[in-house]
């Protein structure tokens, strides 16, 4: 027993003693060795790309998604310096055989005698490049001086004068992009599917060179609600600075504006990484890769059929009042009309069902038609109709008789005589008519300025102004996009613009007109409000969020009370009424066979008047309600026109 115990405490020692010995060698006699070792090893992270959500319309149309490109990719930890030249030589080779371009970042050309040039069209590129951060050269250096310091930079003398451009051309747009051993150099993009097969079979044995695909963001319905969807691009020093804690890069792109830019978050995906490990002898080992996770698919709320029929009507509507002006031989009859916009919303959850626009652009274009964009008179960029707010006219009466009969300052029976003409405090309104003895009802289809004049004069700027705001009318909707709040009239806007507010003005306002200024989608809210008896919701433009492959919902609006219009139901009754026999009374609407409750609206302004309209429809069981206004539209037809093409098409009755 003894010697088995003195045998196994041997054992121990011993091979304790070797663990000591084999740990001295490591850490004491080889360490420098070992040291150096580590030291030589290196390891990277190259980011790839994250890949965008995609949008659609309620139906599932698509507007924007991401399409496969091809594209040739330079990595700069598989190539080793001495060899980039000829690479380069090879692949622009192969690529020119295949009929594919390769991206050319120098802003110097060579002619067919073998002479160099700069390109008119790239001063600044060119100043750039005879910088002292690039060449360092004189501003009057020519495209030939310059050239023989980049040749000689990139050690390509030996090569003829046409590829000594190429190899230059290339090298000089990967210090441009900041090719490095973290980021990789695209050689050339958009290219075909088979051209891609060829050069990776032709290149597969150079190290460093790989044929990828990746997400091209396509919108394929470019000029389909263009507001709306928005634009994206490249992130500024701002946006990074406040951005790059959540995992932003400096290359990076995000939403601009519109749905692009309320849903970034959601939008966003996630970019995979690799992970490479580099040794002292250049030998590269993949560590590790982390796939990419793209962004979710949002859901819009429009219809794009009813969009496009929208555009089209907006369009023939501009036309029919250009048209008009010319036909009677009078410009301020509408020949200044150039723009217009209507809305459509879901009665039973606000949702916008259209937001049309005209004049109007192409997203698929906007980068490259931007000058031409931002320089129309027209002004296509702007959204007119969540943020052109415009005087609504004789549209906000109906408001008007809500609120006056609620606060008993008339009954649906008192009666106000009109003979033309309304003045109050120094000023003096006309009517279009004269329509004698009338109560509110007979007001609304008359459209009669006396009757309201008298009516906001009982009533007071202050009780208006609070049933305007439950309306939705002078605030914002709480769309997810950009929107204007529009312009209440009244002691508080007078005081901010530092002017003088007079009790009689509150007649002007009444009838549509003094500072009141509203935009098509708050105008579609209060018609909307009107229909659902005084409840107003949530304006909103996404119906719904899914993953990106659209196969399970994430998230989903639903219906949001934002107000209620306080006015009992029976008041309320009055005034469907009275709007129902004005719309009945409107030569395109007398004989339509789905009852619409509407009012027309034409607002004077600095030229020829605004011709608006609001409604809603069916009378009896409120689905949709709509408003347009046609800038300048001068007569109301114009804008009835829209709403009817609207409804025909809603309706399946066309």
């Amino acid at each position: 027993m003894k010697a088995r115990i003195w045998l196994l405490v041997s054992a121990v020692v011993i091979a304790g003693a070797l663990f000591i010995t084999r740990l001295v060698w490591w850490q004491i006699v080889q360490h420098e060795s070992y040291s150096r070792a580590a030291a030589d090893k290196a390891v990277y992270t190259l980011e790839g790309e994250a890949i965008r959500g995609e949008i659609f319309d309620r139906n599932g149309e698509p507007l924007v998604v991401n399409l496969t490109g091809y594209r040739i990719v330079l990595n700069k930890l598989l190539i080793r310096d001495e060899q980039l030249n000829e690479m380069i030589v090879r692949l622009v080779t192969v690529t020119e055989e295949c009929g594919e371009q390769w991206l050319d970042d120098l802003p110097i050309h060579l002619d067919e005698r073998g002479r160099y040039y700069f390109d008119a069209d790239r001063s600044d590129e060119i100043t750039a490049l005879k910088s002292r951060e690039a060449l360092n050269m004189n501003p009057y250096a020519t495209a030939e001086e310059c050239m023989a310091q980049l040749v000689k930079r990139y050690e390509c003398e030996s090569y003829p004068p046409a590829w000594q451009h190429c190899i230059v051309s290339v090298r000089y747009g990967m210090a441009q992009n900041g090719y490095s051993l973290t980021k990789p150099y695209i050689f050339a993009e958009g290219i075909r599917a088979e051209s891609m097969a060829v050069i990776a079979e032709r290149m597969s044995d150079a190290s460093g060179v790989s044929a990828e695909s990746y997400a091209v963001r396509t919108c394929l319905c470019g000029d389909l609600a263009p507001h709306m969807v928005g634009v994206t691009g490249l992130i500024s020093q701002e946006e990074y600075q406040s951005l790059r804690d959540k995992g932003y890069a400096y290359t990076d792109r995000l939403g601009k504006s519109g749905v692009e830019a309320a849903l970034e978050e959601e939008l966003r995906g996630t970019a995979g990484q690799r992970t490479y490990e580099v040794d002292g002898s250049g030998q590269v080992r993949l560590l590790h890769t982390t796939e990419t996770n793209p962004g979710h698919s949002v859901y819009l709320t429009i219809d794009a059929s009813l969009q496009r029929t929208a555009q089209e009507a907006l369009k023939a509507a501009v036309q029919a009042a250009n048209d008009y002006a010319e036909a009677i031989g009078n410009p301020m009859m509408g020949a200044d009309c150039t723009g217009a916009a209507a809305v459509v919303l879901d009665v039973r959850d606000f949702s916008v069902l259209c937001a049309a626009n005209y004049p109007s652009y192409d997203l698929s274009q906007y980068y490259e038609a931007y000058e031409q964009l931002v320089s129309d008179p027209a002004v296509p960029l702007f959204d007119r109709a969540f943020m052109g707010a415009l005087t609504p006219g004789s549209t906000y009466k109906p408001l008007v008789a809500a609120a006056a009969l609620q606060e008993k300052k008339i009954t649906p029976h008192t009666p106000v005589v009109c003979n033309g003409v309304y003045t109050t405090g120094g000023l003096r309104l006309w009517c279009m008519g004269y329509h004698g003895e009338q109560d509110v009802t007979q007001a609304l289809v008359h459209s009669c300025n006396v009757f309201f004049a008298e009516t906001g004069r009982l009533l007071g700027i202050n009780a208006l102004d609070r049933y305007a705001v439950q309306c939705g009318l002078g605030v914002r909707t709480g769309v997810e996009i950009s929107e204007s709040a529009g312009t209440l009239a009244g002691p508080a806007f007078s005081e901010q613009m530092g002017t003088q507010w007079y009790e009689s003005y509150v007649s002007p306002a009444a009838i549509g007109q003094s500072d009141n200024q509203f935009t098509p989608l708050q105008l579609a809210a209060y018609a909307a409000t009107i229909a659902r008896n005084g409840l107003r919701l949530k304006t909103h433009v996404v119906d719904r969020v899914a993953d990106y492959a659209t196969k399970a919902v994430l998230y989903r609006t639903e219906p949001e009370a934002a107000d209620r219009l306080a006015v009992s139901e029976a008041n309320l009754r009055v005034v469907q009424q009275g709007m129902l026999l004005a719309a009945e009374s409107y030569p395109l609407l007398e004989d339509y066979p789905v009852k619409v409750v509407g009012k027309t609206g034409t607002a004077e302004n600095n030229g020829s008047d605004h011709a608006n309209f609001i409604c809603y429809a069916p009378y009896d069981d409120p689905q949709i309600a709509i408003a347009v206004m046609v800038e300048h539209g001068a007569k109301s037809f114009t804008a009835i026109s829209v709403a009817k093409a609207i409804l025909d098409a809603y309706f399946h009755l066309n």
